[in-house]
């Protein structure tokens, strides 16, 4: 199957619902993933750990989404 690039981390956001970090430097790079099934799974275990902190955000970022976007339109 087709490796496709995804990358997980977190930090304080400014507002829960939305992906402001406050503080660049302290972000929590959980690592990147070939699939986005593996990234999940890391996603959802990092998540878990800061369930009880509102303003603490993990993302998963589709890099092949970003590096290939032509890609999404075929």
């Amino acid at each position: 199957s087709e490796t496709l690039l995804h990358l997980v981390f977190g930090g304080v956001v400014s507002d829960p619902a939305g992906t402001d970090f406050v503080d660049a430097s302290e972000i929590h790079w959980v690592g990147m993933y070939p699939n986005n099934a593996e990234a999940l799974i890391a996603w959802k275990g990092v998540s878990h750990t800061k369930v009880d902190d509102a303003h603490y955000k993990y993302v998963i970022v589709h890099l092949h989404k970003v590096l290939e976007p032509e890609l999404e339109d075929s």
